[in-house]
């Protein structure tokens, strides 16, 4: 299927590396679904887009909430026919040392990263099996990989995300629906612009490329798993990091 035909949804689709992989999606000519639970950043993203249209579609919702994302990703094969792509980038972190955690920052952070992205594949995969066609983009971290210093909810449900990917390619592999993960190092978002000083000059260290990366370079790796350009890739963690992780 050429990219232009395809439908895609996008989870943590409005602001930062979801807005990017939103974007480049777009570019591509593909009709893009961005979900996010905050309706006022979603409000304002045709116009940041170049307002796209019709192909650019939005709605505010929580991901962890099952039977409202699966009823979201049928309406969404119901209205447009097909879903071909489905990025499961919606993620939070509530950071802090392991022994002053408390049960509700691991119990959130462990289901808007790892449980939405379950119920997304549940529902989505049973579509693209049908189809015999299909690819599910998970963003992992190098935190997943390596794990972090006062990350350990999020280390451990960016860790499950990469396990949930290779069983999840496994598994759907014989339908020809793959699934992958991209493992951001350090990003500029948000997220880090807030960091003191003193934490970028220790992450830049560890940096081989001595540079932050952009969300741009995340979207273009999604967009590259999204397209049939990547048709023979599946099960991987593709690192996206500047050398961190080796």
């Amino acid at each position: 299927m050429a990219d232009n035909e395809k439908v895609a949804i996008v989870t943590g689709g409005a602001r930062g590396i979801g807005l990017e992989i939103v974007r480049e999606l777009l570019s591509m000519g593909m009709t893009v679904v961005a979900v996010d639970i905050r309706q006022e950043l979603l409000d304002g993203m045709a116009e940041l887009l170049g307002n796209p249209g019709d192909k650019l579609q939005t709605a505010a919702m929580d991901v962890t909430d099952s039977e409202g994302f699966t009823a979201l990703i049928d309406g969404v094969v119901e209205s447009q026919g097909h879903i071909d792509v489905l990025v499961n980038n919606a993620g939070i972190t509530r950071d802090g040392l392991l022994l002053r955690m408390s049960d509700d920052d691991w119990d959130l952070v462990l289901n808007v990263n790892l449980k939405s992205a379950f119920i997304g594949i549940r529902a989505a995969a049973k579509h693209m099996i049908r189809k015999r066609t299909g690819s599910i983009i998970n963003m992992a971290s190098f935190s997943g990989v390596e794990g972090n210093r006062g990350q350990a909810n999020y280390a451990a449900s960016k860790a499950g995300l990469i396990g949930l990917t290779k069983t999840t390619a496994k598994e759907l592999a014989s339908k020809n629906v793959r699934c992958n993960a991209i493992a951001p190092g350090f990003i500029q978002t948000e997220m880090t612009d807030i960091l003191p000083q003193q934490a970028k000059d220790m992450a830049l260290a560890q940096i081989p490329l001595k540079r932050f990366g952009q969300p741009g370079d995340i979207a273009k790796a999604v967009a590259f798993l999204a397209s049939d350009s990547s048709a023979y890739i599946t099960a991987q963690i593709l690192s996206v990091d500047g050398g961190m992780h080796t």
